[in-house]
């Protein structure tokens, strides 16, 4: 199965690859930087319009490329409010060449009151450089979320359960 991902980052891969893996065999994933056509740092609704704008992207991408996939996939990490409170999610979203879509997201973690702004104004990544030592390991692999969980979770993990969640779709038949 050949799958584009609409990113260069390692971990990302790694985790989207973990998670088909679990369903298919000989997955062949290429990854593939598009923009999101939304703010560096997505907030709320953008998370989605950015995840999904990607994977139009990598489409157009790859058909004026002339590369052909079965899946189109990509992942966006933002900031929301919507249930209440501030959290850093993943949303995923996966289309085939059919234009059937489906969506996940992955657990989220809490954002202090004191650092909403600062995130929302640059981008998680930035606050945590502030805060933490910058470190290559978390941008290309673990994540802030390994630093945060004392290196229990990282990125990889996140964004195989955000597109596991987005798989149940194409695993399930009678769930469409």
């Amino acid at each position: 199965m050949k799958v584009l991902i609409a990113t260069k980052n390692p971990g990302k891969i790694e985790g989207a690859k973990q998670a088909l893996l679990n369903y298919f065999e000989n997955v062949d994933i290429e990854g593939i930087s598009v923009e999101s056509n939304v703010s560096e740092q997505p907030v709320n609704d953008e998370i989605y319009i950015g995840a999904k704008n990607r994977v139009k992207n990598l489409k157009e991408y790859a058909k004026q490329n002339n590369i052909e996939a079965n899946l189109y996939i990509s992942i966006e990490i933002g900031i929301t409010n919507k249930l209440g409170r501030w959290m850093i999610t993943n949303i995923a979203v996966i289309e085939d060449n059919k234009d059937f879509e489906s969506y996940g997201t992955s657990p989220s973690f809490p954002v202090p009151d004191k650092l909403v702004q600062d995130i929302i104004n640059t981008d998680l990544s930035q606050v945590m450089d502030k805060i933490f030592t910058k470190d290559d390991e978390r941008h290309n692999k673990g994540g802030g979320i390994q630093i945060l969980t004392h290196n229990k979770i990282s990125r990889i993990d996140l964004t195989e359960m955000a597109f596991m969640m987005a798989l149940i779709k194409y695993i399930n038949e009678n769930w469409r």
